[in-house]
């Protein structure tokens, strides 16, 4: 059966912290803040997975009060959760990202973040979409306070069906 998630994650800007935005580290100024490195489309990414598992969140899977996930290489916990996916049968068939950042400008670093993601996901580039935009400086983004991640997952769960809603 299809299945969809969504997810979506927001980190502020810090200094003396990376920017890493789907595995990638972009120069700037400053950094995201966060218990792991703070990929926010990666954090993204993940929820709309364990979403669409019906599998919680991923502060349920790397709380952010364990030691263990301090600093964390989020590209690793991405592909911790493409482990759970397998465990149960499932696979994730499609994802589509969007950042939403003022600053610093993410075109360049785009094509490397869908590759990083796929790699993690054990999926081809082609089912990784990745699209950043800003928001006309409205809001926390446009004032560069941080950064907004959303993204979507298609998933096979593995249970029969025809692929339609079962209403369950």
């Amino acid at each position: 059966m299809l299945r969809i998630g969504h997810g979506f994650d927001v980190h502020r800007f810090a200094e003396g912290r990376r920017c890493v935005l789907g595995g990638v580290e972009v120069p700037y100024e400053l950094g995201l803040l966060g218990h792991s490195d703070a990929d926010v489309v990666t954090h993204a990414l993940m929820d709309a997975i364990l979403g669409a598992l019906r599998a919680g969140d991923i502060g349920q899977l790397f709380p952010d009060d364990d030691p263990a996930f301090e600093g964390a290489d989020s590209l690793v916990l991405l592909s911790r959760v493409m482990d759970v996916v397998r465990s149960r049968g499932a696979r994730v068939l499609d994802c589509d990202c969007t950042i939403a950042a003022q600053a610093p400008k993410l075109a360049p670093y785009r094509e490397q973040m869908r590759e990083r993601i796929a790699g993690a996901m054990g999926l081809g580039v082609g089912s990784v979409g990745m699209k950043a935009t800003t928001t006309e400086g409205l809001g926390f983004v446009g004032r560069k306070e941080g950064i907004a991640a959303w993204a979507v997952v298609l998933l096979d769960d593995g249970a029969p069906g025809d692929g339609r809603c079962s209403g369950r």
